[in-house]
């Protein structure tokens, strides 16, 4: 089997079931990928004979604790190439995803082992996300939805969740960035617009509608 398409679907099932440890549905796997549920399907009893996924027809898949370590692999090589484009080549963080998606199927541990010693050891990718250690172990962070808030809250901003290069345009057009520390003014019960408040920017103050609140993630 080719190393890389099973790559792939072990990393979408890794990111459709929160880390690994949930179910997922074939159809959502199917329009996740963007391939025919037939194709799909014979793709996940080739990984069930592999032991990489649970697999039993009308029911939804699960990923093998041997395939939850495997796909945590390929996570952690995408995030360390991640920030390695951000922090060592001077990529944006809108930039990287499909580079990364690219570097991530080289096979060489060593590489990536040596990416990690040059960039520190980092905990996080340059989304906020966390990466794997070289034995697949994943530290779960138990950030909040920004959208979660209350008004009167004092937060930090930590992570992005869909990290789409629009999303990430837009964050760059408005100055915002991880680690932004901000107290929301005001929150519309309506429409949960937000007014918030950014500290360390000249006290700049922006509006975020909930379609942003909704993918930001701080503590």
């Amino acid at each position: 089997m080719n190393s890389l398409v099973e790559e792939n679907y072990l990393k979408a099932l890794f990111h459709l079931s929160e880390n690994g440890r949930g179910e997922v549905n074939v159809k959502d796997l199917s329009e996740h990928l963007e391939i025919k549920m037939p194709t799909v399907n014979s793709m996940m009893k080739k990984l069930a004979e592999k032991d990489l996924v649970i697999y039993e027809s009308y029911k939804p898949l699960r990923l093998s604790e041997k395939g939850v370590i495997k796909a945590s692999l390929v996570v952690r090589k995408h995030r360390l190439t991640e920030m390695f484009l951000v922090e060592k080549m001077g990529f944006g963080w809108e930039q990287v995803h499909e580079v990364a998606e690219q570097i991530e199927h080289i096979q060489s541990t060593l590489f990536f082992d040596k990416m990690d010693q040059i960039l520190n050891y980092p905990k996080v990718d340059p989304h906020g996300s966390p990466i794997p250690d070289k034995d697949g172990n994943l530290e779960i962070i138990n950030y909040k939805k920004l959208a979660e808030f209350k008004k009167g809250d004092v937060v930090e901003i930590c992570a992005v969740i869909y990290s789409s290069e629009d999303f990430l345009k837009y964050l760059n057009s408005k100055d915002i960035q991880l680690n932004d520390k901000i107290k929301i003014l005001d929150l519309e019960e309506f429409d949960g617009t937000m007014t918030v408040q950014f500290y360390e920017k000249e006290n700049k103050i922006e509006t975020f509608s909930n379609h942003v609140t909704l993918r930001l993630l701080a503590k």
